[in-house]
């Protein structure tokens, strides 16, 4: 029993040894991992979504997709500040699952795509957040209106995928309000609060 009693308290000790070793290894590794590599990326349209989200008469709450997201981002881990983002959504890719619909959504009422056929943001300001995030300010550009935006940007992963590259991922949940991009039809029917989730997938050239 006193043997038993005396391998016991040594592998405990033991153990108490090397776990803060272990501990402050492994968080060193998912500290140096949280942040992607250098370089200046660009948008895998295939890989990458943008979804919008409006009430409809005032008891649902319906979604739309936009099928092409174009853009660029280059960042820069020693110092976020010098990082940056652009993207372009052509209006013409909009997507509600109703042929009539994606009509009258490119139509003057809604997104006007012949007049106005891109949808972008510009960044201007980029600031390191929490966990790997970005606090990105810049210019959000609907309608031929441009007004300043703000929202963190969710570091979703990144690495080496084989014959994919090296890619790194990004995800931004914000909100507008159409009004103020001179988008009021059917206001009241529509909500006027238009929720916007831009998910990207970037590559390395």
């Amino acid at each position: 029993m006193l043997f038993k009693l005396l391998i016991t308290a040594l592998l405990a000790g033991a153990s108490s040894l090397l776990m803060p070793q272990d501990a402050v290894s492994a968080a060193g590794a998912e500290a140096a991992d949280e942040l992607a590599r250098a370089g200046d990326y660009v948008v895998d349209s295939g890989h990458s979504s943008a979804l919008f989200r409006v009430t409809h008469l005032g008891v649902g709450a319906f979604w739309g997709r936009f099928n092409s997201v174009q853009g660029e981002l280059s960042f820069d881990p020693s110092d976020v500040s010098k990082s940056s983002v652009s993207i372009s959504i052509p209006a013409s890719s909009v997507d509600s699952n109703d042929e009539q619909r994606d009509g009258h959504l490119k139509s003057p009422d809604f997104f006007n795509a012949k007049e106005f056929p891109e949808i972008t943001f510009r960044s201007t300001k980029v600031e390191a957040g929490e966990h790997g995030a970005l606090n990105v300010t810049g210019d959000f550009t609907l309608l031929g209106q441009t007004r300043s935006i703000h929202f963190e940007a969710q570091h979703v992963g990144h690495g080496e995928r084989g014959r994919f590259g090296y890619r790194s991922g990004w995800e931004a949940d914000f909100s507008i309000e159409r009004s103020d991009y001179g988008m009021d039809f059917m206001t009241g029917m529509l909500g006027g609060s238009v929720r916007i989730i831009v998910s990207l997938e970037t590559t390395l050239p």
